[in-house]
């Protein structure tokens, strides 16, 4: 796995490639591959980065 997770910055939005349904999320966190993002549908979830490569999304 690639470490895109690593150039998450507070402000950034994503999506989660597994849980579609949670919409897009607004990173809130990225300390030490804990990535801390506000979901719209369920949120805020902390996700570890070296499990999960978050989908930057450029168009909210």
């Amino acid at each position: 796995m690639s470490d895109m997770n690593s150039i998450l910055e507070p402000g950034m939005f994503v999506r989660h490639p597994q849980q579609p349904d949670w919409g897009t999320g607004q990173v809130q966190s990225n300390i030490a591959g804990r990535i801390t993002v506000n979901f719209r549908e369920v949120g805020k979830v902390v996700i570890d980065g070296a499990r999960v490569e978050l989908v930057v999304v450029f168009d909210p």
